[in-house]
Parts: structure tokens; sequence; C-alpha cells
């Protein structure tokens, strides 16, 4: 019981107070891959400090100490014993597991689904109105507008405006398709939908909310510093000033929009990658963040395994 309520005072705290933290951490625009994989990891530390505290009411450390043959024979047994199931710890400890595998699993599907149909549907309209370009690799439409974005999935393409086509330069318009193709393969739809599905399932939880923002500025830094190897600087921030403005489609990725500007005087003014320790920091952060509770809540359990094995060898 003492390792359950350890693992949901972390999971408050971490969804209260890491937010904060992550958020005043400067160094996430100098290592955007890095700063999406820390907010990732502490939005799955949460939610699995909340199964795991969960298990660990459900499950004694003493069953888990007894190896896995014999955990298996508990779980048969604890399914085929109705006073143990009928414990009030029990029952509501195993609800709130299925609770929240069933919401997080269930708002993961409604993104995914719905993204997908608004994602069909514009690409028929797409298929009607544009028409696709060899040598840029994205479907050209006809539009005012100075728009680039890509439209994510199994046949993502990267899409421009003829708007943008006579606004950019061709080197500026190679750039800024270099950050839409950045988009594609990196599958940062997929992301984004980790992100949104958190905050729909456990709304007004400041880790999942903040999260979501955080992760969808940190992928256009990232798409941008993928462009910025084999294009200059000073082209991708001249196509952001001109792109800002535009409006994309909810389900896609743009290369304008709100953080524009912002990107700009980041592409302008770069600041120096992280250092090796540094990274090695961030990455011990992140798998601590993913180890941790499962380290905690497996510890009773190892210990009470090593006490019955040791006492078993002693007593040879």
């Amino acid at each position: 019981m003492i390792v359950a309520i350890v693992l949901v005072l972390y999971g408050l705290l971490a969804a209260l107070a890491l937010p904060k933290v992550l958020k005043r951490a400067s160094w996430a625009d100098r290592a955007p891959r890095l700063g999406i994989a820390m907010w990732q990891a502490a939005g799955a530390s949460v939610v699995a400090s909340a199964l795991l505290a969960a298990f660990a009411v459900a499950v004694p450390a003493s069953v888990v100490g007894h190896g896995l043959a014999d955990l298996f024979e508990a779980c048969a047994a604890l399914l085929g014993d109705e006073a143990a199931l009928n414990s009030t710890s029990t029952r509501a400890s195993l609800a709130v597991a299925v609770l929240i595998v069933a919401r997080v699993g269930y708002m993961g599907a409604a993104v995914l689904l719905r993204a997908r149909r608004e994602r069909r549907r514009h690409a028929e309209a797409l298929s009607l109105l544009g028409r696709h370009d060899g040598d840029l690799d994205a479907l050209v439409v006809d539009y005012d507008e100075r728009l680039v974005y890509c439209l994510p999935g199994r046949k993502g393409h990267a899409v421009i405006t003829t708007g943008a086509l006579r606004s950019l330069a061709p080197e500026q318009v190679a750039a800024v398709l270099a950050h839409e193709q950045a988009h594609l393969r990196g599958r940062h739809h997929l992301v984004l939908a980790a992100a949104e599905a958190l905050a729909r399932a456990f709304p007004r939880v400041p880790l999942f909310e903040q999260g979501r923002v955080e992760v969808a500025r940190l992928v256009e830094l990232l798409a941008d510093d993928v462009a910025a190897r084999r294009h200059q600087r000073i082209h991708i921030a001249t196509a952001l000033v001109g792109l800002a403005t535009g409006s994309v489609p909810a389900f896609a990725l743009g290369a304008g929009g709100e953080t524009a500007l912002t990107r700009v005087r980041r592409m302008l003014h770069p600041q120096a990658p992280l250092g090796r320790r540094e990274r090695i920091t961030g990455r011990l952060a992140v798998t601590v963040l993913l180890a941790g509770p499962a380290t905690l809540a497996a510890a009773p359990g190892v210990a009470a395994f090593l006490a019955h094995h040791c006492h078993s060898l002693l007593s040879l």
C-alpha cells in the first residue's frame, strides 16, 4: 500500500510540477527532438504511475516475490476467489486501471480516426483541384493565399499553393518543402496525436495541456532543423516570413502559423547545439522518467523475491 501511495503522490506531483520545470528548460529549443522525448516520457510516466499504483494495490508484493509461476497461480486463484475479488481495494484498483487504459485507448483511437477521416476528405478535394509537380515533389493547388503544408498519412504529400509559388523565390520554396518532407518522414502527426489524446483523455491536467502545446511547437523546430541541414537558414527564415499569415487545415502540418516569427529569429540567430554531456544528461532524465515508476513498483516484489529465495537457499 505504501508503494501505491508513493506512486499516486509522484503522479500528482509530476502532473503539476513538471510542466513548469520543462517549460523553463531553454535547452529544448536547442535540441527539439530531445525536448519532445522529454515531454512524451513525462506524460507516459504519469500514466504509468497511476496504472502501477492500481496494480500495487491489487497484487501484494509477497505474491510477486514468489516467482512468476506462483504469480500466475495466484492470479488464477484470485480470479476464482469471489472473496478476493469482492475486496473493496482490489475491485477499486482494478476498476481504476481498466478506466485509465480504456480512456487513453478510446481517446487515442478517436483522435487518429477523426484526423484520418478529415485528411481523406481533404485529399479527395485536392485530387480534383491540384496537380502533382514532379520537380517540386508536391501537389500544387491554384489558390491565391500563400500556403505550404503537408497532408500526413500512408500516402502523405506536401501541398503548395500558386500564391506561395508566386511570392517565394525558388530556393525558399525548396527550403520550405524540405520542412514539410521532414514532417512526413518523421511521422510527426503521430507524435501530435499522442499528445492530443492525453490532453483529451485527462482534460485540465497541466502536464498534458502544456505538453500538447509544447510538442506542437517543438515538432516545427525539429522540421526547421532538418530542413536547415540541406538549405540555408536565411532561405527558411524568409519563407517563414512570407507564410506567417497563412492558415492551414487543423489536421495538417504547415510551415507558417503562429510560431513562424519566433522560428524566424531562431533561424537567423541559431544557438549552439547541446554538448555531449548535456545530451547524455537529457537522455538519462528521459530514462528515469520512463523507468522510475516501474522500478518503484517492482522494488517490493524484488525484495520479497530475494528474501524468499535467500531463505530457501539458507534452509538447504
